[in-house]
């Protein structure tokens, strides 16, 4: 089942749903995200006892795995849209630094294009970006700062990524090519 840029898997353990969540792209490990909630129907006794160790040593994340693995074709291919999609966005990331320079509309789209590798699990997003703008990683860094400074992109600790603010949503909005970049 799709779900908000990812897949889940359900597994019915006693009185509880345990859905276990991918990203979207290749299945390289468990899941990202486990929640356990009361399964619709289930006796009123054994919910009010809550989630024993008993269910979570049933938790079968082999079989999840696997399941998420025979998915991979159709998965990988989609991967494979999402890159090519980032690619071209971070291509035009490029562009307006080549037209604009460090303009807001630049510092938006490449912290959008950013955002969406962080969130997809590239490893070194700088890297890429660097790559696809023809800029030094150290640069891209630079760049990337000033757009948290500047109020367009938040920080996570210790981690790529962040998530794109008000402020940078509503210049998104403004662009005529936002649906290209975004």
């Amino acid at each position: 089942m799709a779900d908000e840029n990812g897949f889940e898997i359900t597994q019915h353990q006693g009185a509880w749903d345990i859905r276990m969540w991918w990203p979207s792209g290749p299945v390289t490990g468990g899941p990202q995200r486990i929640t356990i909630e009361q399964a619709e129907n289930a006796p009123a006794r054994d919910v009010a006892r809550g989630i024993s160790t008993t269910v979570l040593r049933r938790l079968d994340l082999t079989e999840a795995v696997r399941a998420m693995q025979e998915r991979a074709p159709s998965l990988e291919e989609e991967a494979r849209e999402i890159g090519q999609a980032i690619e071209e966005a971070g291509k035009g990331a490029g562009r307006l630094l080549a037209m604009q320079g460090v303009s807001v509309p630049y510092l938006v789209v490449l912290s959008t294009v950013y955002v969406q590798m962080a969130n997809m699990g590239a490893t070194r997003p700088v890297d890429w970006l660097a790559q696809l703008i023809e800029r030094r990683p150290e640069t891209v860094r630079d760049h990337l700062k000033k757009a948290r400074r500047d109020g367009y992109l938040s920080s996570l600790a210790g981690k790529a990524g962040g998530e794109l603010t008000e402020k940078a949503r509503a210049v998104l909005d403004s662009m005529p090519e936002a649906g290209e970049a975004g």
